[in-house]
């Protein structure tokens, strides 16, 4: 049996200061969405939550119980013969009912059973609490060996003792594995025994268990030896160097990931057109922007934390692996095409560009900076251009970093870059920061009636940056696609030879006939009127939600009697069900204005 523990902190206690050690409840929410996911059944099924009593319980009402608890406890169970088990929901029950008379306690606790690695095991999640209110403690020893012995109790009842020829089998395939293992333990610890040395010669006295597996353990250290991680010091005997254990299991890790991208490219039908060389492990340490389409996203390492795995299949023609907090790949799913960038280091260039328009006495006027794009052809379409600078500058005036006095003046300070790069840090943290580009694939692309991802690539002329191989072909191919379409629907000019002319505002065409079409739609099943924002009107209403479409992210605003939508601000995520309101800007922009949630009372 193997068990992996892991606390989790959900609350300080009283007087403790909250600090990154502690999980947000957003993050526990997205831990139990993915325990549920697709995929990990026996039938490729869903994850069903299930209880003490209840084959079917509810998750959420789990997590609302311990809202206010100090700590969650989360396990992973694991058996190497768990495929003979005739019920392993009935094996969980056993485990914790022997848990329960452990700790005299009753346990609050759901559990979810996968079947998609090698091996069935159980992720059980565990309040914090005794069934008297009290805040529950569990000790160490318990945790560390406990857990394992009474769930190794409960698989012998079923399934019988292991006999020793199966126990030498498990470990004969341990030998060349390239990871921590339990013949390495056996290593560790006879040579902890022997100061510093682990001695396997046959006339050395040692356990039972050793000399039955001393075959084993000396092809084990050699395999070390091969590794660089263990050195003999005389025929039969070894030492392992310090840097063994932590060695392996980063191997093991590196494993895992591999075996994990695998599958997500068998997922998408994908393992025969990717190679092992294609393949790109970034961790949490990503170097540069990758974009490309969303093959797997799932719980990194083992599960048991907070932190989401992502494959991607770049248009680098390369496929990508990172990892992230939970809360910050949120409404990220398979399919869609997304951006991962990596966390700031240096202003962004938007900032520098602000600043360089910016007249010595730290005024900055759009109309200027218009003039500047234009006369420098730095783009072809100069307001997009320019609205997508004011945008920055309106996330900066929320900060209070600059001032704006009207649609066409702003008082930006000297060190704006600096300035910038610290509200970046500060509002995205450390990890790399992901973005949706698109909803839909690329056939659905292809032909959908509204501004799409492709388009925003051809527009600013972005061909170059996709390889002729894997998604970057497939991309590539879509945008000659996407172009035949476009010329097809009046939208742009075929001139020959696959290149097309389009109108500077493509973009704001299309997605305002999306935006048009989508919130007419919206509108009539809220029985509301359809109100577009135009520039220079002003709206207002309840936030009730947002949608995301190929064109974007938007905002849903119900006055009522009207019914809008608005392009969606990353400061809008927390105002749900509150009055907000603004002013349409050139561009596409919004200048915000919050109000209060409306309630019942005065």
């Amino acid at each position: 049996m193997t068990v992996k523990a892991r606390i989790v902190k959900l609350n300080p206690q009283r007087g403790a200061t909250r600090g990154r050690s502690f999980v947000s409840a957003k993050a526990v929410e997205a831990h139990l969405r993915y325990l549920e996911r697709d995929g990990v059944t026996r039938d490729g099924e869903k994850g069903q939550v299930y209880s003490t009593d209840a084959d079917i319980a509810d998750g959420r009402d789990f997590l609302d119980r311990g809202r206010d608890d100090r700590h969650q406890f989360r396990f992973i169970v694991s058996a190497e013969d768990g495929v003979d088990l005739s019920d392993l929901r009935q094996t969980t029950r056993d485990l914790m009912t022997q848990m329960e008379a452990d700790l005299q306690t009753r346990l609050d606790w759901i559990a979810v059973d996968h079947y998609n690695t090698g091996h069935p095991h159980s992720h059980i999640l565990v309040r914090g609490m005794t069934d008297d209110g009290k805040i529950l403690n569990i000790a160490g020893d318990y945790i560390a060996h406990g857990i394992r012995e009474r769930a190794s109790g409960i698989l012998t009842l079923e399934l019988g003792r292991q006999t020793d020829l199966e126990v030498t089998d498990q470990l004969r395939r341990e030998v060349n594995a390239e990871r921590f293992t339990r013949l390495d333990r056996m290593l560790m610890a006879e040579q902890r025994a022997n100061n510093e040395f682990a001695d396997l010669r046959p006339d050395k006295d040692m356990l039972e268990t050793m000399k039955r597996n001393r075959a084993l353990l000396i092809g084990r250290a050699q395999y070390l030896e091969k590794l660089g991680l263990a050195q003999q010091i005389d025929p039969g005997v070894w030492h392992l160097n310090d840097s063994a254990e932590p060695t392996l299991r980063a191997m093991g890790e590196r494993g895992d990931i591999i075996k994990s991208m695998y599958r997500a490219l068998e997922a998408n039908d994908l393992e025969g057109q990717r190679g092992t060389a294609q393949l790109t492990m970034h961790r949490d340490g990503l170097q540069q922007q990758i974009v490309g389409r969303l093959l797997a996203k799932e719980l990194a390492g083992d599960g048991s934390g907070d932190r989401m795995q992502l494959v991607i299949d770049g248009t680098d023609g390369r496929v990508h692996q990172i990892e992230l907090r939970a809360d910050q790949c949120d409404g990220i799913g398979r399919g869609m095409i997304v951006s991962a960038t990596p966390p700031l280091t240096e202003p962004r260039a938007a900032d520098w560009n602000i600043l360089s328009a910016t007249e010595n006495d730290g005024n900055y006027r759009p109309s200027r900076h218009i003039e500047i794009a234009t006369e420098q052809g730095i783009t072809p379409d100069p307001d997009r251009f320019v609205a997508a600078h004011v945008r920055r500058l309106e996330a900066l005036r929320r900060a209070g970093i600059v001032e704006r006095h009207g649609d066409d003046h702003w008082s930006v300070p000297q060190d704006l870059p600096k300035r910038g790069t610290a509200y970046d840090r500060k509002r995205h943290g450390r990890g790399p920061r992901m973005a949706v580009l698109s909803p839909i694939g690329l056939d659905q692309q292809v032909t959908h009636e509204g501004a799409t991802w492709l388009d925003r690539e051809l527009v600013a002329q972005r061909r170059d940056s996709v390889r002729e191989t894997g998604f970057g072909a497939e991309a590539g191919r879509a945008m000659d696609r996407r172009k035949r379409v476009l010329v097809a629907r009046a939208d742009a000019v075929d001139l020959g030879e696959g290149r097309i002319r389009a109108p500077k505002d493509l973009i704001q065409r299309l997605e305002g006939r999306e935006v048009d079409r989508v919130g007419r739609a919206m509108a009539a099943e809220r029985g509301r009127d359809w109100t577009p924002i135009k520039t220079g009107s002003r709206f207002g209403g309840e936030l009730v939600g947002s949608t995301q479409l190929p064109s974007g992210r938007f905002a849903m605003i119900d006055n009522g009697l009207g019914f809008s939508l608005v392009p969606w601000n990353g400061a809008l995520e927390r105002r749900m069900g509150q009055q907000i309101g603004g002013v349409g800007l050139p561009g596409g922009g919004v200048d915000w204005a919050f109000g209060r949630k409306r309630g019942l009372g005065l």
